[in-house]
């Protein structure tokens, strides 16, 4: 993943973070505002008909204008004009309250005139059953009106948690959402932390794999001089240790130059070179290495292409590393004496090359996972057959990059077939298969 791809991650998560936790608070602040709104509302419309019937009851008048005013959020007082019994005025509160569904504790007050201060009425439960009602364990302090007569007051402690209590809902989403949103975050801060260790990574092997060049290369001039020294060649001792220096220097030289192939492709400097190739050109050397190798182990190797000048638009180096990686994997794979088969057949204007081998075969679980980095078939604590896992993961970018489809066939017990299409530039003649073997 490119740095400038991480920096988009990061910008959209922030603003997907900080957009979803400022929807959600507009939306619990709106949910808010409407709750109270609709409280107020209820309150002053269950004071007015408390006012109303205290008026009828004393057959008098109510005041024309400001009969409920709110002073605080969960204050208000009511101007009547007229006496007031507090025992009558108590179980209309409760009965508007209950009508209105607002099922809440208030505590009550009535202005005294002859003190001039407000005398408190006591602290209610809007329900009519005696049992739920409760007192508080002090008196509150309903502040009077200086501008009114004969008013009373009335104060609902418990507004917020009854606000909150209708947002439950919204709350219990919020609070989900909120660790939705923290878990976003984390998981980012997870992939920062491990794209870091991903890059330390990837520096580490970089440097490593340029530092192996230096002492492969002095040990591939070491190799040849010792290799044609006259005294080695003599001993055929020494010349089986120098054929196996040089052996395995070959190895490891091809490790590091597949680990550096790699690399080039991740860090976006990977460069593919089009050109016109001739198919019979570029496949006869790789297939004769390989021929060496299998009869080596004792096994076979079947080849058969056309007898005909195919030529194709591919970079030469990539094409030739993609046969090399396919021979190498099925002769790695095919057990003690590989039986390899190798085909290429002209479709319309297609070239299909298979490489196919009977070996263990592959579980169809691992078959869709072969082609990823560092991805290699689980065994246990059993590593028989070497390597790092980057042959096909390097096959399939190459394929991918030139436009070629690539699938692989395979059941277990029966081996498998790796085939690539690619498409013919021109073909000079098609003559029947010869089969070489």
């Amino acid at each position: 993943m490119h740095q400038r791809v991480i920096r988009q991650v990061i910008v959209l998560g922030l603003v997907a973070i900080f957009g979803i936790v400022g929807m959600q608070t507009y939306w619990v602040a709106t949910t808010w505002n409407l709750n109270d709104t609709e409280f107020s509302q209820k309150v002053q419309l269950a004071l007015y008909e408390v006012a109303r019937q205290l008026a009828d009851a004393n057959e008098s008048d109510l005041p024309s204008r400001d009969i409920v005013r709110q002073r605080t959020s969960n204050y208000f007082i009511v101007n009547i004009e007229s006496e007031i019994n507090a025992a009558r005025l108590e179980a209309i509160m409760q009965q508007e309250l209950i009508r209105l569904g607002l099922d809440i504790p208030f505590e009550y007050a009535i202005f005294d005139c002859t003190s001039d201060q407000m005398a408190y009425g006591g602290y209610c439960q809007a329900t009519t059953d005696v049992s739920t009602v409760v007192n508080p364990p002090t008196e509150g302090y309903l502040p009077p009106d200086e501008n009114l007569l004969y008013y009373f007051g009335v104060k609902f402690p418990t507004r917020t948690g009854y606000i909150w209590q209708k947002m439950q809902l919204v709350v219990f989403l919020s609070v989900i959402l909120l660790v939705t949103v923290a878990f976003f975050a984390y998981s980012l801060i997870i992939i920062l932390r491990q794209r870091r260790l991903a890059t330390m990574q990837k520096d580490f092997i970089d440097n490593m794999t340029h530092e192996f060049k230096t002492p492969l290369s002095t040990i591939r001039i070491a190799a040849s001089v010792f290799m044609r020294d006259d005294n080695v060649q003599k001993d055929r001792r020494l010349t089986r240790y120098a054929r196996l220096i040089h052996e395995q220097y070959e190895r490891l030289n091809k490790q590091v130059e597949k680990v550096l192939q790699i690399s080039k492709i991740e860090r976006g400097n990977f460069e593919i070179k089009k050109e016109r190739v001739d198919l019979n050109a570029i496949f006869p050397p790789i297939i004769s290495s390989a021929q060496a190798r299998v009869e080596d182990a004792g096994g076979e190797l079947a080849v058969e292409f056309p007898e005909s000048a195919l030529t194709v638009l591919a970079d030469p180096l990539h094409l030739s590393n993609i046969l090399y990686n396919l021979l190498d994997n099925a002769i790695k794979y095919s057990g003690q004496a590989p039986n390899i088969r190798v085909s290429g057949t002209v479709v319309g204007r297609t070239f299909v090359i298979s490489v196919a081998d009977r070996g263990p075969g592959i579980a169809p679980e691992h078959q869709e996972k072969l082609f990823e980095k560092f991805y290699r078939i689980p065994t246990g604590d059993v590593h028989d057959v070497k390597g790092f896992g980057l042959g096909l993961y390097y096959v399939a970018h190459i394929c991918r990059s030139h436009g070629w489809p690539i699938k692989v066939e395979s059941k277990l017990g029966q081996g498998t077939i790796f085939t690539i299409r690619i498409p013919l530039l021109s073909v000079t003649k098609v003559a029947t298969p010869a089969r070489h073997e």
